[in-house]
């Protein structure tokens, strides 16, 4: 099999987290299942090692809240080669209507790049997204809005 981190996260995500948040939690249920899924041992380390990041990079989420209005964000040119213009975009989009603020943003930045992949197309981003949200204690309602944007058919406007 040729999954990358990603796969292996998006496999947890709706196969452990995504109906029930505290069912699963048992790490090695899921090395196992991982496992039996054919993933291997080390892309499933690695997703472990990006669970562990996203969890420490939460605690420490409040301390970038900014004081002020929102900020400008410049991107780093190994961002830029990981995320294209419509992934950057999107991400605007995101804190303009309020599902992601600056913290939030910064925390799916930081999640996108230790993917260690090349590049990210905007269905990869919303995943992560949506898993960072997930991961966020009183960030149901935009939790529910990114996944209801995630499974909107074609064309369908949300609100």
């Amino acid at each position: 099999m040729k999954e990358n981190v990603l796969d292996v996260l998006l496999y947890l995500f709706e196969n452990f987290f995504s109906e029930e948040p505290d069912a699963g939690r048992d790490r090695d249920s899921q090395q196992s299942a991982l496992l039996n899924a054919g993933f291997a041992v080390t892309e499933i380390r690695k997703a472990f090692d990006w669970l562990d990041g996203l969890s420490r990079m939460r605690l420490g989420a409040e301390l970038l809240r900014p004081l002020g209005g929102a900020p400008v964000r410049v991107y780093a040119p190994e961002e830029l080669l990981r995320l294209d213009a419509e992934c950057r975009g999107f991400l605007m989009f995101l804190e303009g209507n309020g599902i992601l603020d600056a913290a939030q943003r910064e925390l799916v930045l930081d999640r996108v790049m230790a993917l260690d992949l090349d590049e990210l197309d905007l269905d990869d981003l919303k995943w992560v997204v949506l898993m960072v949200l997930f991961n966020q204690p009183g960030q149901e309602a935009a939790y529910a809005w990114m996944e209801s944007h995630m499974f909107a058919e074609p064309g369908e406007v949300l609100n």
